[in-house]
């Protein structure tokens, strides 16, 4: 399959959108989106020539995979470690101030 590299996309397509979505867009401007676009148009057939139903979809190029630890119980700090440096506490919590005025 031969095809051109550039888009069909013209500058008066892309003014009479512009119009069309109230937008108002200078000479230079025009001419910039038209090659944008049509870069853009030319990628994405570039992507559909290989997008056959044999090549499956994804969403990254690498498989992924999530790596965990073992859920292990190991040894931790003692009520009074943990509280050791408290400000304030009520027997084995902490004690803070109280934000929504109730008890």
């Amino acid at each position: 399959m031969v095809r051109s590299n550039m888009s069909e996309i013209t500058a008066e397509q892309v003014a009479h959108l512009a119009n069309l979505a109230r937008i108002d867009l200078s000479s230079e401007e025009i001419a910039r989106l038209t090659t944008e676009l049509g870069q853009i148009v030319d990628s994405v057939a570039k992507v559909a020539e290989v997008a056959t139903p044999d090549v499956p979809a994804t969403s990254h190029p690498m498989p992924l995979t999530n790596v965990f630890r073992a859920d292990t119980v190991v040894p931790s700090l003692s009520v009074e470690q943990a509280l050791s440096g408290a400000p304030d506490r009520d027997g084995d919590k902490f004690r803070v101030p109280a934000i929504l005025d109730e008890e």
